[in-house]
């Protein structure tokens, strides 16, 4: 069956260009009304103007689409919620929200500003937060949200000179986990997407890729499964060059370690305690104290 997001209404931040751009128009093509955000500022946050946005929005109209051009930076909550104030005078709901809106201020942790670290989590982070803020109570009414988060192989993982950036984005997979559980009983899913793309954000590595494989068109797929109507909900999906992986924040069974040894016992049977066999993906943060308490109890019977 083709997937269709006819009737529903849609917030794509950062989508003047890249990854959001190609996320508007897929949205759009199969019936969705797209709201294109995008601050038109420079890849560090500087500047701005709606001229990127209004000339994706050119685009979807020119297809037959319905869309409207928004020029807020996620980073103002007053004109996010105006933002969605538009979206709901124009169309009367909104039941998909895309965080995609980033920046990049690169530069190893020892030569990095805090003002620098401050920026790209406020963009990233709490850009996600007023996002999603603005439309929570929206989809809760509706009984019904599709949310993305985008993250990164950078927070999943680490790279060299983006420690603010890795921050801001498993900062966004531990929201996910969160709201996922509570947006659930409203059918509010919520979602990660970790891309490998080619954008303005990663113009520096040029050399190092093979570009031509790596057009954001092959990671939107994705994201349009991730807010369909048979969505999943609390996954983090990798994805690039046509690719597609899941990524898991898992626990291992571990040991119980007590007593005036126990940081030797630690130390001693760390290799055990990393023994990956039998691990879990928990269902939420309980898990960890039941595998922990359960040790305990074993012991005492």
């Amino acid at each position: 069956m083709t997937m269709r997001f006819d009737g529903r209404v849609a917030i794509v931040t950062g989508a003047g260009g890249g990854l959001g751009r190609e996320h508007a128009l897929g949205l759009a093509k199969r019936g969705a009304k797209v709201v294109v955000n995008d601050l038109g500022g420079a890849r560090d946050g500087s500047g701005g103007s709606a001229t990127a946005a209004e000339a994706v929005v050119a685009e979807i109209v020119a297809s037959g689409g319905e869309a409207m051009a928004n020029a807020a930076s996620v980073t103002d909550f007053v004109a996010v919620e105006a933002m969605v104030a538009a979206a709901m005078e124009k169309w009367g709901r909104v039941d998909i929200l895309v965080n995609n809106a980033g920046v990049l201020r690169d530069k190893t942790f020892a030569k990095m500003g805090l003002d620098d670290f401050r920026f790209v989590m406020d963009v990233h982070l709490m850009g996600a937060v007023h996002c999603t803020k603005a439309v929570w109570d929206i989809m809760r009414d509706a009984n019904y949200g599709r949310i993305v988060m985008t993250t990164s192989s950078s927070g999943l993982y680490g790279n060299f000179g983006q420690s603010n950036y890795g921050a801001a984005k498993m900062a966004l997979v531990g929201l996910m986990q969160t709201l996922s559980i509570e947006g659930a009983k409203n059918d509010i899913r919520v979602n990660c997407l970790a891309p490998t793309a080619h954008t303005r954000m990663t113009e520096d590595l040029g050399a190092r890729l093979p570009l031509e494989l790596l057009g954001p068109d092959t990671v939107t797929p994705g994201l349009l499964h991730l807010v369909s109507e048979e969505a999943p909900s609390r996954c983090i999906l990798t994805a690039g060059a046509g690719g597609f992986e899941r990524a898991y924040v898992t626990l291992t069974q571990g040991i119980r370690a007590v007593g005036d040894d126990a940081p030797e016992q630690v130390a001693a049977r760390f290799a055990e305690i990393s023994d990956r066999t039998g691990e879990i993906v928990p269902e939420m943060g309980a898990a960890q104290g039941i595998i922990e308490l359960t040790k305990a109890q074993q012991a005492l019977a």
